[in-house]
Formats: structure tokens, sequence, C-alpha cells
């Protein structure tokens, strides 16, 4: 009778491994432009639960969810932004298994039961600045003002 408890006990508490898991998991981030790795750049990460801000290379710890991972990049004139999927881990399985239903549900809403790539490189690109630059051989813009004036003479 014991020994059917123990076992009992034992299986129990082995589907509850990923209700009682890390619900916050590192997550590195590099940048690369042109081939080249480039530090500095500011990169804020999000997903439903929560945002987080690192400069390039770094790691952050984040929350755990079903959704994904939005990465944006940004300094100066090089940007870049990548979408990481969260993935159910091998620990929800077994839940699911043994635990059931339940253990599902609460692996789903803590996001213990997911996990994000350890690392992520993001590949910028270079923009156009704010101040408006125009490509070359583009009109040169004309001010209201001396559109009136010369439709007047």
């Amino acid at each position: 009778m014991h020994k059917l408890l123990f076992l009992a006990s034992a299986l129990v508490l082995t589907g509850c491994a990923s209700i009682s898991g890390e619900k916050l998991q590192p997550v590195s981030v590099t940048t690369i432009h042109d081939n080249k790795e480039v530090a500095g750049i500011g990169c804020t990460l999000s997903n439903d639960a929560g945002s987080w801000f690192v400069t390039s290379p770094a790691s952050v710890v984040v929350h755990k969810s079903t959704g994904d991972l939005s990465i944006d990049c940004k300094k100066d004139s090089l940007a870049g932004n990548v979408a990481v999927v969260s993935k159910s881990n091998g620990a929800v399985w077994g839940n699911i298994l043994i635990g059931g239903g339940i253990g599902y549900i609460i692996d789903r809403n803590t996001g213990a039961g997911f996990d994000y790539p350890p690392s992520v490189m993001v590949t910028l690109r270079q923009i156009g600045d704010a101040a408006g630059n125009k490509p070359a051989g583009a009109a040169p813009s004309v001010a209201t003002n001396d559109v009136k004036e010369a439709s007047a003479k």
C-alpha cells in the first residue's frame, strides 16, 4: 500500500515540473550591419507580459509567454527588428500527459511551459535620417509663398 501511494505521489509531482518551473528567461541580443557586429544599439524587447530595454550586445531577463517576443533596435540611421517565436518546451508535454489539461492551462498562463531562443541576432539596415534627406536628382521643394508670388506676376 505504501509503495502504491509513493508511486502515485511521484507521478503527480513530476507532472507539476513546469508549473513550478522558471517563468523568466535570459535572452541575449546581438546586432549586425554589413556582416559585422555593431555595439551600442538600443533594443526594446516586448511581449504580452512586458517590455525590456537593452543596449547590444547584452542579455536581459524576460518574462516568458506564449506570445512571440518582438525585438526593435535603433540608433541614428540604423534600425532592425525581428519577431522571435515562443515554443513549448518539453516539460509542458510531460505535464499534459501526467497532469492533464489543468497543468497545460497553468503553463500557458504563466509562460513556464514556453521558451524563446537563448540568443537572437538582429540585422540592421540603413534608414533615412529625420531631416528628410532626398535621393539624388529629386526636384527641389518650392515654398508656398514663392508659388503665390510667381503666379501674381
